[in-house]
């Protein structure tokens, strides 16, 4: 079996919209390329190069005037991703060297006060530990950004005082990752990463972009049950722009998020709606 139709078989018990947008997948990439980023997680790291930096930021590190700087590669082909290029095609974006970052983070000491390190998939880097040591040493706070894939990773950042908090995409219930994360998501390392942090060993939230065409009610009621106790968990509104890997997606009304922020409430003590005015 070839291409597109082994990546279709394989979601063939998905039903209306998940199917639709795989079809759509596999059409965009195309053939055997298709299959492979579908049917398996890309697994092993990719070598740091920095695509993006956003200079001053009031809500990337809730609480800071922080700057976010953005790392290509990702293991993971959500098609709501807002970085899409980042993830697909970092090879291709522009780059900006450590030294320039850095000479940057000297500057503005005393003005910012703290890094958020986003993506992409930041862990999969393997020179992220001696930058974020670089970073430390100016003075600044530093807040990851990940899905939680590599729960090492992020435990020895931790460990090392490398970081001072952790965002973690939820990109969905445990059920549906397969299907939001186009990959064979190794669930047992984002169950980790998720039960390391839910223990308290740093500060933390958990997130989840909401799509219309992708989330439902079993999701949150799912993650509810998972997730109970959290500290603090944070429903993002989806925005269609022309950085999105898969354009065409939807955002959820305001009914729609309060109910999903209704059912993760249950369990979860602090549950908020980003990016919609209530």
């Amino acid at each position: 079996m070839q291409g597109t139709d082994h990546c279709l078989l394989l979601f063939e018990l998905k039903q209306g919209t998940y199917l639709i947008w795989l079809k759509r997948l596999a059409a965009f990439f195309g053939g055997e390329y298709a299959c492979s980023i579908i049917n398996k997680e890309k697994q092993g790291d990719f070598p740091m190069k920095i695509c993006g930096f956003n200079k001053t930021t009031l809500l990337d590190y809730p609480g800071r005037v922080a700057c976010t700087i953005f790392l290509g590669g990702c293991n993971f082909r959500c098609p709501f991703c807002q970085n899409g290029a980042l993830v697909v095609e970092p090879d291709t974006q522009p780059e900006y060297s450590q030294e320039e970052i850095l000479a940057f983070l000297k500057k503005r000491k005393g003005i910012l006060d703290g890094v958020c390190i986003s993506g992409g998939e930041p862990t999969l880097a393997p020179e992220l530990p001696e930058f974020l040591g670089r970073i430390r040493e100016l003075g600044y706070d530093v807040k990851l950004d990940t899905n939680g894939s590599r729960p090492s990773v992020v435990k020895n950042l931790a460990a090392a005082g490398l970081i001072n908090k952790v965002a973690m995409d939820i990109k969905a219930c445990p059920s549906n990752y397969h299907v939001l994360t186009g990959v064979h998501a190794d669930m047992d390392g984002i169950r980790e990463t998720a039960g390391w942090l839910l223990d308290g060993h740093l500060d933390y939230e958990f997130r989840t972009t909401v799509v219309r065409e992708l989330h439902s009610e079993k999701d949150f009621q799912e993650i509810s049950r998972w997730l109970s106790g959290a500290k603090a968990y944070y429903l993002q509104a989806y925005r269609d722009s022309d950085g999105i890997l898969m354009p065409g997606f939807s955002a959820c009304s305001e009914e729609e998020m309060k109910n999903y922020r209704d059912i993760l409430s249950q369990t979860i003590p602090v549950v908020e709606i980003r990016g919609m005015e209530l």
